[in-house]
């Protein structure tokens, strides 16, 4: 055992490490000591206090082998909701079904914007919407037809996020935690020195991930001097419509079919 993976964190912070995928754990303990040297007192206050995600999820976006990764998807911070709060960034634990009948879109879906937008940006870019109609009676059809053929459209969130672990993506925020008392770019700027050693680490993999950065807190990885190495696609926050027209992120997962089921 290294000097490294004797070193203790709170008990919270140490059980939520025992979930993430084992080749993460010198990178994840290495990044958490950054933090700790960055700010001496900010994990020990984290784990006296609440914070979402909950369950010891704090690391579950590290799920897959690290050199399985990718893509290395960057959101904000978790959803401020006890439910949707996974620990994978867009991933809205309160979303199961994605479809309703006679509607298009669930109404789960319906009100987790983010996801909702990535939804309809993914059908676009297949052909299945056209751009400058993705409302309900648009969506009615492709809903219709997604529930009736479950052998080639996924039907959950749990699908999806399945069909993006499959592609290699570390869903990933660049704040690990939400707070209430907190703003979300101060517990980001507590999270950075995380990310350096995180990035570092995928940077000696074999393959290279490629960045793909959601929203103003996102974009600011680029200026980070370990994010150099990667390419690095930045587009608006999903919560925004005009996502929905991005033509690069339409690039980027059109050829993917996330929607679809992924049959080996």
């Amino acid at each position: 055992m290294t000097p490294m993976e004797r070193v203790l964190f709170p008990e919270s912070i140490e059980l939520a490490l025992r979930q993430a995928h084992p080749s993460w754990n010198s990178a994840l303990r290495a990044g958490l000591l950054a933090v700790q040297h960055s700010q001496p007192n900010y994990l020990t206050e984290l784990a006296q206090g609440q914070f979402l995600p909950t369950q010891n999820r704090l690391f579950a976006a590290f799920s897959l082998p690290i050199d399985a990764t990718n893509y290395v998807l960057f959101g904000e911070g978790p959803y401020p909701r006890e439910e949707s709060a996974t620990g994978v960034c867009f991933m809205d634990g309160a979303v199961q079904s994605l479809w309703q009948a006679g509607t298009g879109l669930s109404k789960a879906v319906n009100r987790a914007t983010s996801l909702r937008n990535f939804i309809k940006m993914m059908l676009v870019a297949e052909g299945h919407l056209e751009p400058d109609n993705t409302a309900g009676g648009a969506l009615q059809p492709i809903a219709d037809l997604a529930l009736t053929s479950p052998a080639k459209w996924i039907q959950t969130g749990a699908e999806l996020q399945s069909n993006m672990l499959a592609h290699g993506f570390l869903l990933l925020n660049a704040s690990l935690v939400f707070r209430k008392e907190v703003a979300p770019a101060l517990d980001a700027k507590a999270w950075r020195p995380f990310l350096r050693v995180i990035l570092q680490a995928l940077a000696q993999q074999a393959t290279k991930p490629k960045l793909i950065l959601w929203g103003k807190i996102a974009e600011k990885i680029v200026d980070l001097p370990e994010a150099q190495q990667f390419e690095a696609i930045a587009s608006e926050h999903p919560y925004n419509l005009s996502f929905i027209t991005n033509p690069a992120m339409q690039t980027l997962f059109a050829p993917l079919h996330l929607l679809k089921q992924q049959h080996s």
